[in-house]
């Protein structure tokens, strides 16, 4: 892996709690428009794919399942979602396993934190970890332009750049406050991988990153707002685990999980994949 020039990290991560939302979910819907985006990842694999005017955005898990993995038919979804209406999006798996089991775990690492193998799991391992894993999924979705477009490797970092990118926080993966001690230590190990992930993709270049999770998780993961608060800004929200299409609706204008609004909302629709309005 290509070491990042860590003396420009601390003025963009100072910068990135302010977070723009004007161009997320893509463009505004009409008055009365109801917008939806399909979303896919490695479960989707095999299959059909739904059909291009069931959305107007796709939006593609870089991972198959966990961070550092890359979702193996990542190429063929993107190409699917570049028949739709808008713009295409990612999203990455997030998680923070801590050194004892971590295969990814970066003992030694000087930017851009610290990680000594004297202090193997202090905040700034957790920030590092989660600061590589956004690396791991920014490249998987690199790759999969790269090779559906031929075009060289700087165009396809443009172009992946240039999209929203969403941090998928469940507690389905693995963190400190859900498989080891449920203490608030581990809550602000786990608040620092998904910081060093959010702001690893926006010094990649990336200036459209929202986080998808529920109240409870979050708050699981995280400790909420007694924790996170003045970390993610008015960072937008994806919110999962509505029944229907008009309970995601209705989502829309329910509470969000932290400080921020919430710009897309998730229902399993009728044909069987996940479907998410696009809020106004």
């Amino acid at each position: 892996m290509r070491r990042p020039h860590f003396t420009r990290v601390a003025a963009l991560v100072a910068a990135a709690v302010v977070v723009s939302t004007a161009a997320f979910g893509a463009a505004p819907a009409a008055a009365g428009e109801v917008r939806v985006a399909r979303d896919l990842s490695f479960p989707q694999c095999i299959g059909t794919l739904p059909r291009s005017t069931s959305g107007s955005v796709g939006v593609l898990g870089t991972n198959n399942g966990i961070a550092y993995s890359t979702n193996p038919c990542l190429s063929r979804e993107l190409e699917w979602a570049k028949r739709l209406s808008s713009a295409p999006a990612f999203y990455a798996n997030t998680g923070n396993p801590g050194p004892a089991i971590a295969k990814h775990w970066p003992i030694g690492q000087a930017g851009p934190r610290v990680c000594s193998a004297a202090s193997p799991n202090s905040i700034g391992c957790s920030y590092d970890y989660g600061w590589n894993a956004a690396r791991q999924s920014f490249s998987s979705a690199t790759d999969a332009a790269q090779r559906l477009h031929h075009i060289d490797r700087s165009d396809a970092r443009r172009r992946v750049a240039n999209v929203d990118w969403w941090l998928d926080v469940e507690t389905m993966n693995t963190w400190l406050a859900v498989d080891g001690a449920p203490s608030r230590t581990a809550q602000v190990r786990d608040t620092a991988a998904i910081v060093g992930e959010m702001e690893s993709l926006r010094y990649l270049g990336v200036s459209q990153v929202g986080i998808y999770s529920t109240s409870y998780q979050w708050n699981v993961i995280t400790g909420g707002a007694q924790v996170t608060a003045g970390q993610f800004g008015a960072t937008p929200q994806w919110l999962a685990g509505y029944e229907s299409k008009a309970a995601a609706i209705t989502g829309c204008d329910g509470a969000a999980f932290m400080v921020g609004r919430v710009h897309m909302t998730q229902y399993l629709a009728s044909d069987g994949f996940d479907a998410d309005i696009i809020c106004r």
